[in-house]
């Protein structure tokens, strides 16, 4: 036993701990997403901007709206603690996304596109590790196709010929990673 009077996990199966971190970070992610889609439409609205980008935003804020709504869902059903980082990531992801519109709406493609590649990795790394909760497993392996789909549309509206395309897409993957290792923990 653990030192918290805990069973260990068999083999192959993830641990509690590691199952409410996965949620806990998931939960975190999505609400991110949410709020960089907040950021992005805010300035959009405000500048009277409609295209075809700004529709795809508006779609793609109501998928991760719903995605939000299933971790709220689960993080209240398994009595996981949600990251104490929440303030921060509601004003960091605010502040992502409507910087990032004010540059135009290839940068807020970049930010996408930037975004999902690391959410899908993420996802991809966690869906071996669910074999032993195959709900949890088949809600993220469905919100990794829906990150693939969103970042594949965002490179379709021109993410790639934002001004800085590669600086700002590595900057925003490495403020990414770092948001999920603390997540995970704190």
């Amino acid at each position: 036993m653990s030192t918290r009077g805990k069973r260990p996990a068999p083999p192959g199966v993830p641990a509690t701990d590691d199952i409410e971190s996965m949620i806990r970070v998931d939960h975190a992610g999505e609400y991110g997403a949410v709020r960089i889609y907040e950021g992005q439409l805010a300035v959009f609205d405000s500048l009277n901007r409609t295209s075809k980008a700004a529709d795809a935003i508006r779609s793609m804020a109501q998928a991760e709206q719903r995605h939000l709504q299933t971790f709220d869902r689960l993080v209240n059903e398994r009595r996981v603690r949600p990251t104490v980082l929440e303030p921060v990531w509601r004003i960091a992801g605010f502040a992502l996304g409507a910087a990032t519109a004010l540059m135009g709406e290839k940068a807020a493609m970049a930010c996408t596109a930037a975004v999902e590649e690391v959410i899908d990795e993420h996802y991809a790394s966690q869906i071996p590790r669910l074999s032993g909760d195959k709900t949890l497993k088949k809600t993220v392996e469905d919100f990794r196709a829906d990150e693939i789909a969103h970042r594949d549309e965002a490179l379709a509206h021109g993410a790639e010929q934002a001004p800085g395309y590669r600086l700002l897409s590595d900057a925003i993957k490495a403020g990414c990673r770092i948001a999920i290792k603390l997540s995970e923990r704190i």
